[in-house]
């Protein structure tokens, strides 16, 4: 029996400054790159399992910082993404990454279904279990969910040349939260930000597929480019400077989202 927590659970707060989300829910799916005991080895060396490949560099302070600043809640995975992947559907092929950017992960090299089933009994359902038990008690409290997840990218990849973003918003088919989130953050003129980039968000079966489109709750994905997030300092400023975004987007798409309030019909009685 496995004695490893799957997910590292922020509970609720008073905010540390003026802006708040009520029904708002922090999470980051890659916070971490550790290796269960019970997994083993994954046969990478130090330097591998610092990089992308293993985790979201960054994600996890920026996660803490907001939760800290917007008083939510975080649900954050603590498990390498390369144990098993939870923002991948049950059924992907990348769910158990054998090769990534380049690098072979000999401890899951020769992965059995069973062992694959396990990882997602242990690690992967859990950690979406959580989730759904964030969002049902959100419900419950008579708030409207709003979900955030917080990931981060890497400056390169596979070779290809600079990514030159510094920020992406990744979404699906609900746009309710990116259009006032794109306005704002575009609006600043030092950040370059992407819509859907450096990648799509369109990922059937993913974390924000799952716990938003399937139960029609606005989402937004928020990737940084790792390297402007690396140290501490750096993710406190960036959980800083995201914080006022998160909020005001979340008032704008509410306010853009209520039913117009029809003026009572002028009293014609004589």
């Amino acid at each position: 029996m496995s004695t490893f927590e799957p997910v590292e659970l922020v509970p609720a707060a008073a905010p540390s400054a003026a802006e708040t989300v009520p029904g708002l829910l922090l999470i980051c799916d890659h916070a971490r790159n550790a290796v269960p005991p019970e997994v083993g080895e994954l046969g990478l060396p130090p330097h591998d399992m610092a990089r992308h490949i293993a985790w979201d560099v960054g994600a996890r302070g920026v996660t803490l910082g907001l939760a800290q600043r917007l008083g939510a809640p975080a649900v954050l995975s603590t498990f390498s993404r390369l144990v098993i992947d939870p923002n991948r559907g049950e059924d992907d092929p990348t769910l158990v990454m054998r090769l990534s950017d380049g690098s072979i992960i000999p401890g899951n090299r020769h992965i059995g279904e069973a062992e694959i089933e396990r990882r997602k009994q242990v690690y992967f359902r859990p950690y979406h279990a959580a989730i759904r038990d964030q969002i049902d008690r959100i419900e419950a409290a008579g708030q409207d969910p709003v979900l955030v997840s917080m990931h981060s990218f890497t400056p390169n990849f596979q070779g290809r040349p600079q990514r030159e973003w510094h920020v992406g918003l990744l979404w699906d088919q609900d746009d309710r939260l990116l259009r006032p989130m794109l306005d704002i953050m575009r609006g600043q003129p030092d950040i370059s930000v992407g819509d859907n980039e450096p990648y799509s968000g369109r990922l059937f079966g993913d974390c924000m597929w799952t716990h938003g489109t399937s139960r029609g709750l606005p989402h937004i994905l928020i990737e940084i480019r790792n390297d402007l997030i690396a140290e501490a300092p750096d993710q406190a400023r960036w959980a800083q400077r995201l914080a006022p975004v998160i909020c005001e987007s979340v008032a704008r798409m509410r306010a853009a989202n209520e039913p117009a309030v029809e003026a009572d019909a002028p009293d014609t009685a004589a």
